[in-house]
């Protein structure tokens, strides 16, 4: 059997996002309670991000989805933070790290607000791990570091046990890198498994949803009437 094709578009992962920013924040860093104010409102940014960076042409087999978002901090300052997401089915051109330093940059020159990036990547290059962009030259040095999340790195026993509702979202991702040949069958008892998952995590009706959708459209069966009883 042939690998199976991902959905992958924008409007799932940046629909996911939305739907789970606050504990997308409480994933990534440990003490983001402790930091942000996740009782105020988020402002995504997306109409100013796609007027400093113009959609372009990412080449074969390279996806990616970016957010811009302000939040607040628990001292009502204001800062930015930038969530990359990157899916690739082939090894990338090797410029992940460049762009994010792009990205830094031009938002830093535009706003002067603090900003904290994070790439996350979902695909299926085990060497692929970028972190880090610097350069040097005649004395002149430049390093920027960035937070980078690799999906096939983590342990399902790990998000199995992770509360959080957004470790739902990356075991979705995970189970769709290991499991790319299984069968309809197979793919059903996966999704039903990740539904439980799902419901045993607690959330808001509008997460709720945001989650389901996300588990059953990012992997899709390769008979359309399956999906179609999924639901029941």
């Amino acid at each position: 059997m042939s690998p199976r094709r991902r959905r992958v578009d924008d409007p799932l992962w940046k629909s996911i996002l939305e739907q789970t920013f606050s504990h997308f924040l409480r994933f990534i860093f440990p003490d983001a309670d402790a930091v942000f104010d996740l009782s105020r409102p988020f402002d995504y940014l997306d109409k100013e991000f796609e007027t400093l960076f113009p959609p372009e042409n990412t080449g074969r087999g390279v996806r990616y989805v970016d957010k811009l978002v302000k939040v607040f901090l628990n001292d009502g300052r204001e800062q930015f933070v930038l969530c990359h997401v990157e899916i690739q089915s082939n090894k990338g051109r090797g410029d992940l790290a460049e762009r994010m330093f792009r990205y830094f940059y031009r938002i830093w020159d535009r706003y002067k607000v603090p900003i904290t990036a994070i790439a996350i990547l979902a695909d299926e290059n085990k060497g692929y791990h970028p972190m880090v962009y610097s350069q040097q030259f005649m004395g002149t040095s430049l390093r920027y570091d960035f937070n980078s999340y690799k999906i096939m790195d983590q342990e399902e026993s790990v998000l199995r046990s992770n509360k959080n509702p957004f470790s739902v979202i990356v075991l979705t991702a995970l189970l769709a890198i290991v499991n790319k040949k299984v069968s309809d069958d197979g793919l059903k008892v996966i999704k039903h498994d990740l539904y439980d998952e799902m419901m045993k995590r607690e959330m808001d009706k509008d997460t709720r949803q945001g989650l389901y959708d996300f588990l059953t459209y990012y992997v899709s069966f390769d008979n359309e009437e399956v999906l179609s009883i999924f639901p029941q």
